[in-house]
Order: C-alpha cells, then sequence, then structure tokens
C-alpha cells in the first residue's frame, strides 16, 4: 500500500503524520453516501455481468462521492468445481444474515444490497436508489502507515449509539483465469473486492464517535488499491454514512 503526498480525488487527501508514511484521510459530504454491496463467486455463470456492472463504477463521476461499492465473494460455489480465491466463509454469513430481512430470505448470486437492502433492480437495468438526500454528518478514515485506519464521525444532529464501524480493503483491476466450472476457460475481470473486512464498536465521546481499526497487508490475492468504510448501528443495519477511495493513484 502506497499513500501518495499531494494525490487527492474525490473526498481524498494526504495529510504529514510525523512517519516516513503521510496518513491518507477520506471524508464523506455531510449528506448521506450510498454504500452498494455485491454478492459474488467465480463458480457463478451469472455473476460476471454484475462484476463488469460493479466496474463501471470506476468511470463514474459519483464513485466515492455519493456511492461507494463494495464487493463480496462467497464461498458456498466453491464446492462445485472452482474454489475462489477471494471468497470467505465470513462473507457468506455476512449475506445469510442479510437474507434473514429479505422477503424470500433466499440467499443467491448475484445479489445486491443498497444501503443495507435487497436491491433486485440490477436485472431490470436500472440505476441503484440513491441515498436519502439529508444531511446525516461526516465520516473521515485516515490510513496511518501500513494498516492502522482511524475513523472519525461528527453527526448533523445528536445520534445514539451504539455505532459500529467496518472498514474494507478493496482490490481492483484484479483477474483470474477459472479452469473448472460453470466459467471454466474464461478471464475474468474484478474491482472494488473486499480483500479484508475489519470492525469495531466506535466509542462516543459527546457527540463525536471514534474508532480505529488494524487490517492485515498480508494477503494472500492481491494487494489493496483502495479503501471504504461506512458505519452502521448493527451489521445488517442501514449504513449511517460511507466513505471511501484510491489508495493508488
Amino acid at each position: 500500500m502506497v499513500a501518495v503526498l499531494g494525490f487527492s480525488v474525490h473526498g481524498m487527501r494526504a495529510e504529514q503524520s510525523g512517519s516516513p508514511i503521510p496518513a491518507t484521510t477520506f471524508e464523506s459530504g455531510a449528506t448521506q453516501t450510498t454504500l452498494l454491496e455485491l454478492f459474488t463467486s467465480e463458480g457463478c455463470s451469472s455473476c460476471p455481468p454484475a462484476d463488469a456492472w460493479m466496474s463501471q463504477l470506476k468511470n463514474s463521476g459519483e464513485l466515492w462521492k455519493s456511492i461507494v461499492p463494495a464487493v463480496f465473494h462467497v464461498d458456498y460455489w466453491d464446492g462445485l468445481g472452482w474454489p475462489d480465491r477471494f471468497a470467505k466463509a465470513e462473507f457468506t454469513l455476512r449475506q445469510r444474515r442479510y437474507a434473514e430481512s429479505w422477503p424470500t430470505a433466499a440467499v443467491y448470486t448475484p445479489a445486491f444490497v443498497v444501503n443495507g437492502k435487497e436491491w433486485s433492480g440490477f436485472f431490470d437495468r436500472k440505476a441503484p436508489p440513491k441515498a436519502r438526500p439529508e444531511k446525516v454528518g461526516i465520516l473521515a478514515v485516515t490510513v496511518k502507515g501500513e494498516n492502522e485506519a482511524v475513523a472519525t464521525f461528527s453527526p448533523e444532529n445528536s445520534t445514539r449509539g451504539p455505532l459500529k464501524l467496518e472498514v474494507a480493503w478493496l482490490g481492483t483491476n484484479l483477474q483470474s483465469v477459472v479452469k473448472r466450472g460453470e466459467n471454466n476457460g474464461r478471464k475474468l475481470h474484478h474491482d472494488f473486492v473486499v480483500l479484508h473486512l475489519a470492525k469495531i464498536d466506535m466509542v462516543n465521546e459527546g457527540n463525536h464517535w471514534s474508532g480505529t481499526v488494524s487490517l492485515s497487508t498480508k494477503a494472500e490475492t492481491d494487494k489493496p488499491t483502495a479503501l471504504a468504510a461506512w458505519i452502521k448501528s448493527a451489521e445488517t443495519a442501514v449504513p449511517v454514512q460511507a466513505t471511501g477511495g484510491w489508495l493508488k493513484p
């Protein structure tokens, strides 16, 4: 991971932290940002179009400003011929917890979650719904050193707790050549893949919330190229605020 001093895009700024590596801060606006999650798998033949749809966000002017993407690879396809190198059991559990509140309670791929709610509009070629146009507060996350992320949240109005912080290292411009399973013979392209996810309860001091997480930088797959962070009252609750940006230009 490399933080580049002076590089600035979509709410990202670099700061001197007193260490040899400058700290990089990602900051939301006061208006609520949309968190867009995709649950996918390299073993699913229906997933590449959804992955490609997420990849197009790289060219969107709304990326990191009003929308923060995170792609979770689930592992329940791994036993059918092709083990997805990005899949984790914790991501499957995350989807199952979401599905408990869905009308059908079905777990499937590709599956989109927009602001904590199941979204099937992708299959009808619809644009994802936007977050409510209201001011909720500013979330700022500073990456320090090699693996520490320090978050602060200043709500627009008094916010009752608890609040939970989730921070994800994201991999972009990734490729896999699939040799078995439903996608046998295909070269798959991935962006915004969650390589590592860290969670912590935030601490409240007056009307100010803070939390610090440590993320693994020893990923066996690929090095992170972006960061996404969001806060919720519970894992499957509607996100209060989200932010993120590129770690490398």
